[in-house]
């Protein structure tokens, strides 16, 4: 298995250039990306990206039972590797471009790259929550995405533990502690209560992913 060495992007000072409008409304992955993929990580990175971009392509009108299978297979695929092994950090929020350029990640990193390919395809930000958990078999903290086809319905969950999408109520081997998205913050009560905290900013991992995705945007 090829995986980065910890710290490459950061220091060789390359930003992953990724072209499309905040990834919400379209996937659009710039020449001067694929190049740079293709030639500093090879044409099994380059696949992946374009596999990728083929993905959204073919996904994007399809019904949304169809997207979260075909976005939740394709992301399940990535090796999985910690961060303090890949990073070199404790906990590396990963942009769904690293993610898939270097083929590995950990549960954060899939989740976000689900989360935010099915909002490029469409799916209102409303619909998807990143929810911390406890994965309780495991014993360990862990990420996972949840859709909501409604706001009080019981969300389909999004796991690289497992490849079936399963109702929430079926996961009792994950225990809820706080959700997210570009909304909001929720934290869980007991009895599946959840409360408003206030802004997804004040979770300083997604605070600075989102600024470096913001920065890939600029010329």
């Amino acid at each position: 298995m090829t995986t980065a060495a910890p710290g490459l992007y950061r220091r060789s000072g390359w930003v992953p250039l990724l072209l499309a409008v905040s990834l919400v409304s379209a996937l659009e992955l710039s020449n001067r990306l694929m190049n740079y993929v293709l030639q500093e990580f090879g044409q099994e990175a380059h696949q992946r990206l374009a596999d990728w971009q083929r993905l959204h392509d073919l996904a994007a009108n399809a019904p949304v039972d169809r997207q979260l299978r075909l976005v939740n297979s394709f992301f399940n695929r990535v090796n999985f590797v910690s961060d303090i092994r890949h990073w070199g950090e404790e906990d590396y929020w990963a942009t769904p471009t690293e993610l898939l350029t270097t083929n590995a990640g950990d549960c954060e990193d899939f989740s976000i790259a689900k989360y935010l390919t099915l909002k490029s395809m469409g799916i209102p930000d409303s619909q998807l929550r990143i929810i911390y958990v406890k994965a309780l078999e495991l014993n360990q903290a862990h990420m996972v995405l949840a859709w909501y086809p409604e706001p009080d319905a019981d969300p389909l969950i999004l796991d690289n533990l497992i490849n079936d999408i399963k109702p929430a109520s079926e996961r009792t081997d994950l225990k809820p502690v706080y959700s997210f998205n570009g909304e909001g913050l929720w934290l869980n009560k007991s009895g599946g209560r959840q409360t408003r905290a206030g802004e997804s900013e004040k979770l300083s991992r997604w605070k600075e992913l989102n600024k470096r995705l913001d920065q890939s945007l600029r010329p």
